[in-house]
């Protein structure tokens, strides 16, 4: 299932710098010039006015001393007027050739506009995470902001399939993987045309899976210029847990972080009772990566037409899974707790709760980080499984792109409400990507002087 993009749609805007005051005025504007005379360079100048040349005036525009000849016509005062006031680096210069006959001097060139500028802030430095999946290929771009955060600046998000009729054969079809080199090459010229300081680019499932996985990565290093690595169900589990740090909140006592993906699910035991340190992911205590997500699942059992028997045989293949975790029970004591709730990263619980918000479009910004109650999660559960396929198409927050998976991520999501029972579920539209970025940035040392520890 495809995480609904976060920063998706927002402007591409340059790092941040210090911009100088709109309609204020120049630093210099107004300012006297030093009296006298000036040299053909516009600095002042000790030269004396030579013989046989006309008697230079002096007069103020503007707040600047200009020359005008007494020989000159009223057009010529007004030609000369209208250049001095287009030029914003100093006076016309004066020439010092010999002396010549009194004729009406050519207008001097103005000076290209010099704008005045308060001196630029150092640039904040660039950071890239992608993230190819079993479904989609994801892309942030952002720049750090104040301890922990940072502003997205450019985004990516296209459902690719790569995973598609990789259960039954084992192998990346020819399809599925020119549709994700397509989108890779849109990722690579989004790279390229920034200063990128680090990035770090993984591929998950679908890759560590395939029999041709790696000849895929070369491929797309050859194509379209990037160079991906495929990392470890640990490690995919342990960025899903960075990147949603900021929505644990300080009194949590326990969590079970889950992340719904196309070809394997990551679930994350994580244990706060003891003193808390600032990174959320030091606090796993066990974790697990199911080899099942919602493409693989729906390829098994079907995802256009889902009875309830067939929901059910869904669950129950996850619930087996789950049985042979052995580090399921490490949250037992505090499972019965107020202060322990579930926390899922995935386009199963995002549409879920853009379905419970009856959202006319999917809106990030009111389904990131919403609490919802145990009879909502079932109330949204048994309405999406009542549904037919035309149904979950036409809800603007499933659409035709999830209507055939959303059903096995809801299965997989029963199985985990089964195993760890909570009165509260806490969504988050953000998952390995931010978690990428927020190590990268740490990892850099962009927050280290802000007087607190690292997230």
């Amino acid at each position: 299932m495809e995480d609904h993009d976060t920063g998706a749609g927002a402007p591409e805007v340059g790092v941040s710098r210090a911009s100088p005051p709109s309609g204020g005025p120049s630093p210099s504007a107004g300012r006297p010039r030093q009296a006298g005379p000036q040299s053909g360079n516009g600095q002042a100048g000790d030269a004396q006015p030579q013989r046989g040349k006309a008697r230079k005036r002096r007069k103020r525009r503007r707040g600047r001393k200009v020359f005008a000849r007494d020989e000159l016509t009223t057009a010529a005062h007004l030609v000369a007027a209208s250049a001095v006031n287009i030029a914003a680096a100093g006076p016309p210069a004066v020439s010092s050739a010999a002396p010549s006959p009194v004729v009406a001097p050519p207008v001097p060139q103005p000076r290209p506009e010099q704008p005045m500028h308060r001196p630029p802030m150092q640039e904040l430095p660039v950071f890239a995470a992608l993230d190819l999946g079993t479904n989609n290929c994801r892309l942030l771009v952002a720049v750090p902001q104040r301890h922990g955060q940072f502003r997205v600046i450019d985004a990516f998000s296209r459902i690719v399939r790569l995973g598609e009729g990789l259960t039954a054969n084992r192998h990346l079809s020819q399809a599925a993987m020119d549709r994700a080199v397509e989108a890779l090459k849109i990722c690579g010229d989004k790279l390229r045309n920034r200063k990128i300081k680090k990035a770090r680019l993984i591929a998950t499932e679908a890759c560590r899976t395939a029999d041709n996985g790696v000849e895929f990565l070369q491929r797309v290093e050859s194509e379209a210029g990037l160079k991906l690595e495929i990392i470890d169900r640990q490690t995919e589990a342990r960025l899903a847990v960075s990147g949603c740090g900021s929505l644990v909140e300080r009194d949590t006592q326990g969590v079970v972080l889950f992340d719904i993906g196309g070809g394997s699910s990551e679930i994350a035991l994580i244990d706060l009772t003891g003193q808390r340190s600032p990174r959320l992911a030091n606090h796993i205590v066990s974790w697990t990566s199911l080899p099942v997500g919602v493409v693989s699942l729906a390829e098994r059992f079907g995802g256009r037409t889902v009875t309830r028997e067939i929901f059910a045989a869904m669950v129950e293949d996850v619930a087996v899974r789950l049985r042979s975790f052995d580090g399921r029970d490490r949250l037992s004591h505090v499972l019965a707790s107020p202060k322990f709730h579930l926390l899922g990263t995935s386009g199963t619980v995002t549409t879920l709760a853009g379905v419970h918000l009856d959202l006319e479009r999917y809106d990030r910004r009111r389904v990131d980080g919403l609490w919802m109650d145990r009879d909502s999660v079932d109330r949204m559960v048994e309405k999406l499984v009542g549904w037919d396929f035309q149904q979950r198409c036409a809800n603007p927050c499933i659409g035709a792109d999830r209507a055939d998976l959303v059903l096995a991520g809801c299965a997989i999501l029963e199985a985990i409400r089964a195993v760890w029972p909570s009165e509260r579920l806490r969504v988050a539209d953000r998952g390995l990507r931010e978690g990428i970025l927020s190590e990268l940035m740490a990892d850099d040392g962009v927050w280290r002087n802000s007087g607190r520890g690292r997230q």
